[in-house]
């Protein structure tokens, strides 16, 4: 049975950081392209960032570009999203899925390997 599970989510000030964790069960994660999508309340999932197989690629929404640092250890079998300077707009469900990586960072279907999210709200 596939399990993809998602941790890391708080509250934080503006200007903290969290760092994300994407861990999968039953899935070799290193065959698979990941991606980092949010949900704020009231808006559409949106990509945030995405990483190719051996992480030597990688993408990020312009809202998040010199901020947020993707990466991936294949040998835990978890890729991660390191958030920095996080801000208001940042306050969203988190969360990785396998997906396509482009710049586009299209949030792909549902019957793609998803997680249950994790939470993270900037406040002060």
């Amino acid at each position: 049975q596939v399990q993809v599970v998602e941790s890391g989510g708080g509250l934080v000030q503006p200007g903290g950081s969290l760092r994300l964790s994407c861990q999968a069960s039953g899935l070799q994660l290193d065959n698979y392209v990941m991606g980092w999508f949010r949900q704020a309340p009231g808006k559409e999932r949106e990509g945030v960032s995405c990483i190719t197989w051996t992480g030597k690629t990688t993408y990020y929404a312009d809202s998040v570009k010199g901020r947020f640092t993707i990466s991936r250890d294949n040998a835990k079998n978890t890729v991660y999203l390191q958030m920095n300077s996080l801000q208001h707009e940042d306050t969203a469900m988190y969360y990785c899925a396998t997906s396509p990586c482009s710049q586009s960072l299209v949030v792909p279907p549902k019957y793609n390997y998803w997680g249950q999210g994790t939470k993270v709200t900037v406040s002060s």
